[in-house]
């Protein structure tokens, strides 16, 4: 089950790294759960970020691509592995725009992992 859930987050993350919105949807389960600060969003479907959202976030952070330095699991099931996971957003200069350390759960639905709840 734990490398199950990190090889999905990884392949979620080379998704990212590529800028393929539709990548990532296919590695989410839906509806999907944002916890962002204490504003609570949900995706019904995938298509929920804008064609624009990688232009936007290179334009605003500098960001080029995300390392992650940990994807630690903290409370495991199943089907279920909660995990704390840690990455910086980085500059092609190698600086980091900024870091981030958050709860996702990754499940497992019809047989296949996805992630379905990430809180900020």
């Amino acid at each position: 089950m734990i490398a199950a859930a990190i090889r999905c987050i990884d392949d979620f993350t080379d998704r990212f790294n590529a800028r393929d919105l539709a990548g990532m949807d296919a590695l989410l389960h839906f509806p999907h759960v944002i916890l962002s600060g204490e504003q609570l969003v949900i995706w019904d479907g995938p298509g929920q970020l804008p064609p624009s959202f990688f232009n936007d976030l290179a334009r605003t952070t500098g960001w080029t691509k995300s390392t992650y330095q940990r994807k630690e699991p903290v409370l495991v099931g199943p089907r279920k592995v909660h995990l704390l996971v840690e990455y910086s957003r980085d500059r092609a200069d190698g600086s980091i725009a900024s870091r981030h350390r958050n709860l996702w759960i990754v499940t497992s639905e019809n047989r296949r992992w996805g992630i379905k709840q990430r809180s900020y």
